[in-house]
């Protein structure tokens, strides 16, 4: 069966306070990257463009060729080796007029492939609809086969677009700025705060709620200086308790020490009891095997576990030597949460 192929991952963290830099934590409030999009063609293919259904493809041809002093009626446009495609890409903070940027090109035609092609001049706007980079070049499909590889019609160009306007953001003549925490907890945002304060002084830093932090600059430093030096800060740092499930690909990823409360549940022909008096090392019953604090009994698909043994992690390992499916130990983990014998937060994507 495919499904038992599947490995379930356990990535063990360790929750236990420890140091951690303000800026693996937090970013600064407006410095972030910008959606770029833009509507092009790209030219060249050897008969693998867009069909005669494509008509917006036809259309965009004709309009291009006008701009060129070339004037063709759409109907009398016959060739496969045109693509329209939607071109994305990502303005970084603080790019300047120059830089260049990567950017991905995406058929929206009946194209077969873009092996090949190039991208005809393209401008990318931004969500205020102004332009703020140009992109034109001959298209790569990393790992591409002769037939197109797995995604033919997804291409990329390395420094492909130029920047042409930049979003303007003076942080140097600014007495202040925010933090925005990259998950919300109103302890970090208060370990944070003293973190700043206990090197900066008072008043530097106020945690306005658990996601954000203002900071205030000190007269003796540039807003850069200070900001650089703020985010180099090491800071206590307590993980929260997360169990994350992909349902897709039967992944766990789970902390190694999250407790799981007495309780005893059923799944198909697996049982799962614990409590204090579940599993006596010294006194194993008929059939049950030790693999560590944990009993499991293959003949009745029993797993018996002590109170104070019992963490995710235990539980998913039994299931995993009974031979349980990821589909089934995904289950269980589920219903353990639903059933408030898991105080850590469950997080299916």
């Amino acid at each position: 069966m495919k499904l038992l192929k599947i490995a379930l991952l356990w990535l063990l963290i360790a929750v236990a306070a420890k140091a951690a830099v303000i800026k693996d934590l937090a970013s600064v409030v407006g410095v972030r990257e910008n959606q770029l999009i833009g509507y092009g063609l790209v030219v060249g293919l050897n008969g693998t463009g867009d069909g005669s259904s494509s008509e917006f493809t036809i259309q965009s041809l004709s309009n291009m060729l006008q701009t060129v002093n070339v004037k063709i009626n759409p109907n009398d446009i016959k060739s496969k080796n045109t693509a329209a495609v939607m071109v994305t890409a990502k303005l970084p903070p603080f790019a300047r007029q120059g830089d260049s940027l990567d950017v991905t090109v995406s058929s929206i035609g009946d194209a077969k492939n873009l092996i090949g092609g190039t991208l005809l001049l393209t401008a990318l706007k931004g969500v205020d609809g102004d332009i703020y980079a140009l992109a034109q070049g001959a298209l790569t499909l990393g790992g591409s086969t002769a037939k197109g590889g797995n995604h033919p019609t997804v291409a990329t160009i390395l420094s492909g677009a130029l920047v042409e306007k930049e979003v303007v953001y003076d942080i140097y003549n600014k007495p202040n700025a925010n933090l925005s925490l990259k998950n919300s907890s109103f302890q970090t945002a208060i370990d944070m705060q003293n973190a700043i304060i206990a090197k900066f002084g008072g008043g530097s830093a106020v945690a306005l709620d658990p996601r954000t932090i203002s900071l205030t600059k000190p007269d003796r430093i540039s807003m850069v200086e200070f900001l650089a030096s703020v985010l180099d800060i090491d800071m206590d740092y307590k993980a929260e308790d997360k169990i994350i499930i992909d349902e897709r690909t039967g992944t766990v990823v789970s902390g190694v020490n999250i407790k799981v409360e007495p309780v005893i549940i059923s799944h198909g022909a697996i049982t799962i009891q614990i409590d204090n008096g579940g599993f006596d090392p010294a006194a194993l019953a008929d059939g049950d095997v030790d693999i560590g604090n944990v009993a499991i009994n293959t003949n009745t698909n029993m797993i018996k576990i002590n109170e104070r043994d019992t963490t995710v992690a235990n539980i998913t390992r039994a299931l995993n030597k009974l031979g349980a499916t990821p589909k089934e130990i995904i289950a269980i983990i589920e219903n353990l949460k639903r059933a408030g014998a898991i105080h850590a937060g469950v997080e299916v994507i």
